[in-house]
């Protein structure tokens, strides 16, 4: 499987540019205020081509001035470590209007679209997102995150990301929840 990921991953950079995806996504980042949390540490070291996971779940918090609240999103993300790509990143963030938490995630390029993604906890039930859109970074999926869904996050162990590449192959990424309770405590 591991195998697999490092030949999907490293098949969707040389298609996809990366060099150029990564120098436009510098290029057209908003700026944005300092964090209110610290950043965290660097990914874990693992073989050259593996997936590591951030340390856990991340909490950020912004505002668009002094005077504005703060607008706080709690995130987790599985890069590739040869090249530092991001493979998925999963944000998740409390709607001001609706008081509901919303998934946003992101995937990489070269994803067999209609299938979507499926995010699954533990060994529960999936949950099917269909890919929104695409961009030069990757394609995202974003859904609300239903009551249920929500508990099973906050008592679960794992999150399991999975989508097909365009050979029809499921890659399958997992991140950790061990964390997760206390980043949403912090964002709720």
């Amino acid at each position: 499987m591991q195998s697999r990921l490092v030949a999907f991953v490293a098949a969707v950079l040389l298609s996809a540019g990366a060099a150029h995806a990564q120098q436009g996504a510098k290029k057209n980042a908003a700026p944005s205020a300092p964090a209110a949390q610290p950043v965290p540490a660097p990914t874990q070291p693992q073989a050259d081509g593996a997936a590591a996971q951030q340390p856990g779940w991340v909490v950020r918090c912004t505002s668009v001035s002094r005077d504005a609240p703060l607008e706080c999103a709690m995130e987790q993300n599985a890069v590739l470590t040869k090249t530092g790509q991001t493979i998925v990143l999963i944000n998740i963030r409390i709607a001001p209007d609706t008081r509901t938490p919303v998934a946003l995630l992101q995937l990489p390029l070269g994803l067999n679209l209609p299938i979507g993604a499926k995010l699954q906890v533990d060994e529960g039930k999936t949950v099917d997102l269909p890919i929104q859109t695409c961009e030069n970074r990757g394609c995202y999926a974003s859904t609300p995150i239903a009551p249920d869904l929500l508990g099973t996050l906050r008592s679960g162990k794992q999150l399991k990301v999975s989508f097909q590449n365009m050979a029809k192959e499921t890659i399958a990424i997992p991140m950790p929840l061990g964390d997760f309770a206390a980043a949403y405590d912090k964002i709720k």
